[in-house]
């Protein structure tokens, strides 16, 4: 397997995880509160809808490590292991319950009444624990090969990579329109 393949180093994650949330929040929270509530996504949601998503699906990086860890403690489904087209025999995974468009009305209904400083607060924590998972996972976990329940398939490294920084950069660049 190439460093491509693997992904960042646990070190240059970690660094483009705080740098990623840093600058989200920074962008974000220059908006005035106004502009959360225009339209902003293909599937109807507003800025504020938007804003609800990632800070809900922040939380759920932390269980990639658990994946690559072959980890099925919290689970709700007891744990997946799935082989997709093209995937190697056995790509450990976990199922969403009610697929990734379920999921993500379900989490975005549950914040409906949440301010937008509420919403950047539960992003900004819900990041930092995600750092610390990181942080205090075996550097050796970041090779394994895993799928996200939402589909994206990798290592370890690079599954973080894709989900937590470029995913949620571009839900910002959607939110601000840049």
């Amino acid at each position: 397997m190439t460093s491509d393949q693997m992904g960042p180093a646990k070190a240059e994650l970690i660094t483009a995880l705080r740098t990623n949330a840093a600058a989200a929040l920074a962008r974000l929270r220059a908006l005035p509160g106004g502009s959360f509530e225009q339209g902003r996504y293909e599937n109807g949601w507003n800025g504020r809808q938007i804003l609800a998503h990632i800070a809900s699906i922040e939380w759920t990086y932390r269980n990639l490590i658990d994946i690559a860890a072959g980890s099925d403690a919290g689970a709700p489904d007891g744990g997946v292991t799935r082989t997709e087209p093209g995937e190697a025999a056995g790509t450990p995974t976990r199922a969403m319950r009610g697929g990734v468009g379920g999921y993500n009305e379900r989490q975005v209904a549950k914040r409906e009444g949440a301010s937008i400083e509420e919403l950047l607060d539960e992003f900004e924590r819900n990041r930092e624990q995600t750092i610390a998972a990181v942080e205090a996972a075996n550097d050796e976990l970041f090779s394994r090969q895993i799928r996200s329940a939402g589909g994206i398939t990798g290592s370890l490294a690079n599954v973080i990579q894709a989900v937590a920084i470029l995913h949620v950069a571009g839900h910002v660049n959607d939110i601000v329109g840049g």
